[in-house]
């Protein structure tokens, strides 16, 4: 099936052009990425798929602004990333795009409410404020009563869930998600994602843009498209 319309646009939240990440190896130049044009609405829940290789994590951290490209653009909220200054992606990254990993990545000392209120202590949000949005998207993954847990007293699916509130907690018009379901078991897994795509299309008055880079075809059962890359290019879209 080709590219659907729900993802076209250039007032998509995620849109690329042209974009391509070359890369210098021993062997010679490496092109991880070849000219991709892709667009997220909205609401909308794309799957990136593909073989080891297939440039899947390379346009996550390009679309992340973690990686800069060799040409092309990408756009995140309508921001052409090549302008930005390095402190001007770093506000991106900690205000614009909430990031979900397979490792949760939390704050062994710090508890569940803690992890999730971190961006806004970082953003010097009153702690009233943070304390308050926190304690909200706890309850909004179903961790109200696990909120003083510490990580380690939490499940791996209890852990992920904190880690997607803390991508919310900024209220981002774009999520990125690099194997979510990878360190749980298959059933926790699309749960887990499930809640995720959940939140994205409903949570206040923002409709976010999900994309998740995964191996699990379980995971792209529930997307709204699945895109599919081979040696960085589209491989065709389903959904």
């Amino acid at each position: 099936m080709e590219e659907s319309e729900a993802g076209a646009g250039a007032g998509a939240p995620v849109r690329t052009e042209g974009l391509t990440r070359e890369f210098e190896t021993s062997e010679g130049p490496f092109r991880a990425l070849n000219g991709l044009d892709l667009a997220v609405a909205a609401g909308e829940f794309v799957v990136v798929m593909g073989p080891s290789g297939s440039g899947k994590t390379t346009l996550l951290n390009l679309l992340g602004a973690l990686d800069t490209p060799t040409a092309g653009e990408a756009w995140i909220g309508g921001v052409a990333l090549s302008g930005l200054t390095e402190r001007e992606r770093t506000s991106l990254r900690r205000t614009g795009v909430g990031f979900v990993f397979q490792q949760f990545n939390l704050v062994p000392h710090l508890s569940a409410m803690e992890n999730v209120a971190l961006p806004l202590v970082i953003d010097n949000r009153p702690r009233d404020e943070r304390m308050d949005r926190a304690r909200d998207l706890l309850g909004r993954v179903d961790l109200g009563a696990r909120a003083d847990a510490l990580p380690a007293t939490l499940s791996g699916g209890e852990q992920q869930r904190v880690a997607i509130a803390r991508a919310l907690v900024h209220e981002p018009a774009v999520v990125l998600a690099d194997e979510p379901t990878g360190n749980l078991d298959s059933a926790t897994g699309l749960d887990v994602v499930a809640l995720m795509a959940e939140l994205g299309r409903g949570d206040s008055d923002v409709e976010r843009a999900l994309v998740v880079v995964t191996h699990d075809e379980g995971v792209g059962a529930l997307a709204d498209r699945v895109v599919r890359l081979r040696d960085g290019r589209l491989d065709g879209a389903e959904g």
